[in-house]
């Protein structure tokens, strides 16, 4: 993937006398208000590159952005130019000492922001100034033009913006990390999920997983028991031959795709679950790809992230999206 949109070009329509003069007036009320509360503290290096997602943008990176600009770095895992720019971009906004903040937005986890900003390949890298987005580049680049770049939107966001960065002390010692302390142990709570689940009772089962989750959200076992037993949902009331003969008989119709993979799934064919909801990606667009697109994550979280499958069918799903 070539890089593009190496200069900033976009500024013009972006800056317009009178958008940026708010913005600046914005921007100048902040600084103010963080004055008269006795200023905002220096950050350390470290604080200067973020991971972002839906929940934190607004204030992660729109409210941030009236007083620093904020660099977007749009990645994903199985992307290979990602994990060469990632790193970059991150050394570099360090190396700016404040001028600069880096937000890394994960497109996999957050596909509602990717639709927002229009992202149609990754790495893409946008700025955020005084609540303005603006996009810098896409594809991997040569360091000098990746400075380049960011010394023009520095300039921009000093002379049009007023914005002149964040304090940074090297010094500072980064805030130590609240003790997790586990609510659990939740052995009585899966077990009586295993139990749920083998008898039959799998609104139970779901519930009992969805219990554990909710104090403990990162829990694999209960993650890979939910997505089990809302797959085993799904698909008792289905009548198979029906759903067989429908998939065969509607390739365009979406749920029917959909309510066979999962069948697929539970029978075993899990290259055939993943593949009939890849191509029907590849050839939906808006609700209804975004529709096959969930489903197929759920039937990932159902398999596991580590199995094979899943990362063949991981970058299957990215050559049709990207």
């Amino acid at each position: 993937m070539q890089p593009r949109n190496m200069s900033m070009s976009g500024v013009v329509d972006l800056a317009a006398v009178k958008a940026a003069s708010e913005a600046k007036s914005k921007a100048e009320q902040a600084r103010a208000e963080a004055a008269r509360q006795g200023g905002a503290p220096a950050v350390t290096p470290s604080a200067l590159v973020i991971d972002v997602d839906e929940a934190t943008f607004e204030r992660d990176v729109l409210t941030r952005s009236s007083e620093v600009p904020v660099v977007i770095d749009f990645w994903a895992e199985w992307c290979e130019p990602c994990k060469q720019l990632g790193p970059l971009l991150e050394r570099l906004v360090v190396e700016y000492n404040g001028r600069l903040l880096l937000a890394k937005i994960d497109v996999d986890a957050n596909q509602m922001l990717m639709q927002q900003f229009g992202i149609q390949g990754i790495p893409a890298v946008f700025a955020v100034v005084a609540g303005q987005a603006l996009p810098l580049f896409q594809g991997a680049a040569p360091e000098a033009q990746i400075r380049e770049t960011l010394d023009q939107l520095v300039l921009v966001a000093e002379e049009r913006f007023g914005l002149t960065g964040i304090a940074v002390d090297p010094n500072a010692q980064a805030p130590a990390a609240e003790a997790q302390v586990p609510v659990g142990p939740y052995d009585a709570l899966l077990e009586a999920a295993v139990v749920a689940l083998d008898s039959g009772d799998l609104a139970g089962a779901a519930q009992a997983y969805r219990n554990v989750l909710s104090d403990d959200p990162g829990n694999p076992e209960a993650k890979l028991g939910l997505a089990q037993a809302e797959l085993l949902q799904r698909v008792q009331s289905l009548d198979p031959q029906q759903v067989r003969k429908d998939a065969a008989e509607k390739p365009a119709d979406v749920a029917a795709q959909i309510a066979a993979a999962d069948l697929d799934l539970v029978g075993g064919h899990v290259e055939d679950a993943f593949g009939r909801l890849v191509e029907t990606v590849r050839r939906t667009f808006g609700d209804d790809r975004e529709a096959a697109r969930v489903r197929l994550l759920e039937l990932f979280e159902v398999i596991g992230g580590d199995d094979p499958r899943v990362t063949a069918a991981r970058t299957a799903l990215a050559r049709v999206l990207f």
